[in-house]
């Protein structure tokens, strides 16, 4: 798994290679620690995890307009290798794409950097009852996960050989489609090399933007559907399907940012299974209802990238049944605008650090 991982991305870099002006690659080794979030994390704590980041990354000079409102970031492609060291967690191989934000200025050669990758993960050893029930991490090989990086880089160095070093962040999780799903957080040190793919090193040309910097737009108006699938909390209950229907209202700040206030309704079929398995435990808390929808009102604020932007709201629950993972909840989701108005979009929703659903939809921005 881990050679086709590794060719996939240096065939990935050949051709890109021949289709870029400046690009580098890096590589990186990490040294961690898993995120003790849950009481039940404690039973995988049994090493310190390691693995290598291996990334291609391409610079930006203006060739489109937001790029000088982020400081010309870099867009790439990373792969990774972790091993938890623990014979419950087993390993995890990942895909992302990523960003790279600098820090004051992009022309230094030694630079303050930002990472932000988003992508897939495949988990060796996930849960079974049988074999291996105290992984209460990952219900399922297939995963989604998350990186960020902080980190310092020196270009060349030895000609166009260079190192990096700093700190790494890594969540992976299957966002619930399968429980058990607690998920595994690391943080790490990182070390590693760069290598820059431009034949020799040459002068910075940007192009600077034709925009004005004076924006202003009215208030737009949202609405979008989406679903999934998903699994309750109680092993074994079952897969299956949810809905998501939002409306919320935005206003542009600035040609970077915009707020968001709004609403939306949560059907969700896992509740009802939920609260009939509940009931057949002694004892129980849970109030009668014969209403399994939630109505949540939230905040938001969403971040303009190009044709994409990455959303963050806090809700609350002003419609709730009955208790399950608590009122207040969270998301955080990327959208890619094919024009003006239509979008696509994928968001995970969570309480604090458990995840109950990971949506794909579509909507309008009018």
């Amino acid at each position: 798994m881990r050679k086709i991982l590794v060719g996939i991305l240096f065939f990935y870099i050949a051709i890109c290679f021949s289709q870029s002006k400046s690009s580098y690659i890096q590589a990186d080794y990490f040294y961690g620690n898993i995120i003790a979030h849950n009481p039940d994390a404690y039973a995988f704590l049994q090493g310190h995890p390691t693995g290598v980041f291996i990334s291609f990354n391409k610079r930006s000079f203006g060739e489109e307009a937001w790029q000088e409102r982020y400081n010309y970031p870099d867009f790439g492609y990373s792969i990774g290798y972790q091993d938890y060291h623990s014979e419950i967690l087993g390993k995890l191989y990942s895909v992302y794409g990523h960003y790279n934000f600098y820090f004051f200025n992009r022309e230094a050669k030694n630079k303050l950097i930002f990472r932000a990758g988003i992508g897939l993960a495949y988990n060796t050893n996930p849960y079974d009852k049988e074999t291996n029930n105290k992984n209460t991490a990952f219900g399922s090989s297939l995963n989604s996960s998350t990186y960020f990086k902080l980190y310092f880089q020196r270009e060349h160095l030895l000609r166009n050989l260079g190192v990096n070093a700093g700190l790494t962040f890594v969540h992976a999780s299957n966002s619930n489609i399968k429980s058990p799903n607690s998920g595994v957080n690391i943080w790490a040190f990182t070390l590693g090399l760069n290598y820059d793919l431009t034949p020799e090193e040459q002068p910075i040309n940007y192009i600077p933007s034709t925009e004005s910097k004076y924006f202003k737009e009215p208030i737009k108006f949202n609405f979008a559907i989406r679903g999934g699938v998903n699994e309750a909390e109680i092993i074994g209950s079952g897969v299956k399907p949810f809905y998501v229907v939002s409306a919320y209202a935005d206003k542009r700040l600035n040609r970077k940012s915009a707020i968001q206030f709004g609403a939306e309704l949560y059907i969700s079929p896992i509740l009802k299974e939920f609260y009939n398995l509940n009931l057949t435990i002694p004892h129980t808390n849970l109030k009668e209802t014969n209403s399994f929808s939630r109505i949540g009102v939230f905040i938001g604020h969403e971040l303009f990238i190009n044709k994409i932007s990455i959303e963050s709201q806090l809700g609350y629950y002003v419609k709730y049944p009955f208790e399950y993972d608590g009122r207040i909840y969270e998301t955080l989701g990327l959208k890619r605008y094919f024009n003006q108005k239509w979008f696509a979009s994928v968001r995970l929703k969570a309480h604090a650090a458990n995840a109950e659903t990971v949506e794909f939809g579509v909507g309008i921005r009018l």
